[in-house]
């Protein structure tokens, strides 16, 4: 853990209004589109038309985040409290991307995307699941929903790197 993130892990793992849930969610995403936008470059050219669509669907998802976190008819909703997902810790922590460069591989690239696709995908239901019917609910699901459709297309690309000998 690097010097600070204990004071900031602690303020986020007691986040309880949806307005500080929301907001840590379009940093969880900018951070993606950011790592995702970064990686182009050092991925081979079957991958790299993934990686730029996976950059700017994250930085869809933080827009239509932040057209709800914003929305002045949506603002007692969202100021509701809930219980915090079990995954907000753990998704928190995703607003940290490791330097690109550390990953050495497409393999080592799909691995972490998958593994940051997966922990969305189960923040976003479990959000989905603690809200009430309405706007907030439907992005939710549609953010689970969406991070599902990523995590597919990644696992589809890792098992033709893995099990096929490379082609991605």
């Amino acid at each position: 853990m690097r010097e600070g993130d204990s004071g900031k892990s602690e303020r986020l793992r007691h986040l309880r209004s949806l307005t500080e849930i929301i907001d840590v969610a379009i940093q969880f995403e900018l951070a993606a589109a950011e790592f995702y936008q970064q990686l182009q470059p050092q991925v081979s050219k079957p991958l790299r038309w993934l990686v730029e669509s996976l950059a700017e669907e994250e930085k869809d998802h933080a827009e239509r985040l932040g057209k709800l976190r914003y929305h002045p008819d949506l603002y007692q909703e969202i100021q509701q409290q809930i219980e915090t997902p079990v995954t907000n810790l753990r998704f928190s922590d995703g607003l940290h991307t490791p330097d690109p460069k550390l990953l050495k591989s497409d393999q080592d690239v799909l691995q972490y995307a998958l593994s940051r696709e997966r922990l969305a995908m189960e923040q976003y239901r479990a959000l989905a699941e603690a809200t009430e019917p309405g706007e907030v609910k439907e992005l939710f699901q549609w953010l689970a929903d969406e991070e599902i459709e990523h995590k597919s297309e990644l696992e589809k690309r890792y098992y033709a790197l893995v099990h096929r000998g490379g082609g991605v």
